[in-house]
């Protein structure tokens, strides 16, 4: 690898971090609130983000609930964050079936962080900022497993895995079209 691309691929990775549920706004936000508070985690990560247009979809699917008095709120906040990373490699059905299943096993928060936890864990490994083995990252919140079947917990860490190298390789190959054009 080019030592310029080596040396630039994983900068927008170095501190990425995901805001975790009690960081996330307990008042509702409008729709343009919601999307730009997204979005300003997301930026990093390039490839990904999320509309106001893409989230109104959203609730027309019912993927998530539908705004009380027009504003989002945490758990539809941390839903859609959710759903701005999966999207780049699961479809909106695949999406809602993975809410569904994690309805039964984890309440959102707990879900959510964990979510955080190994998304960011992987993004670190594949970006080689981190030589541990992936595995599970953290923790839920202290908690012991309590439901989550172990073809679950596969099934989450191969998607964040898809999705973080995704995100390598549309990085990579961003990097070398702009080394094409210099």
């Amino acid at each position: 690898m080019n030592e310029h691309i080596q040396s630039k691929m994983a900068d927008p990775t170095r501190d990425f971090h995901l805001p975790r549920y009690q960081e996330i706004p307990d008042v509702g936000l409008y729709l343009e609130q919601t999307a730009k508070y997204i979005d300003t985690y997301l930026q990093p990560l390039e490839s990904i983000s999320i509309t106001s247009s893409m989230i109104s979809n959203y609730v027309k699917k019912k993927i998530i609930n539908n705004p009380v008095k027009k504003q989002y709120g945490r758990d539809q906040i941390a839903s859609l964050i959710f759903i701005a990373v999966a999207k780049s490699v699961l479809s909106l059905d695949n999406i809602h079936m993975m809410f569904e299943i994690q309805r039964e096993t984890y309440d959102n928060e707990t879900a959510y962080n964990y979510f955080c936890n190994e998304f960011e864990h992987t993004l670190r490994h594949v970006f080689e900022l981190d030589r541990t083995e992936v595995t599970e990252a953290a923790p839920h919140n202290g908690q012991k497993e309590h439901g989550a079947s172990s073809n679950e917990k596969t099934m989450l860490r191969n998607m964040i895995m898809t999705v973080a190298h995704k995100i390598y390789l549309d990085r990579y190959f961003s990097l070398l079209r702009d080394e094409d054009t210099i």
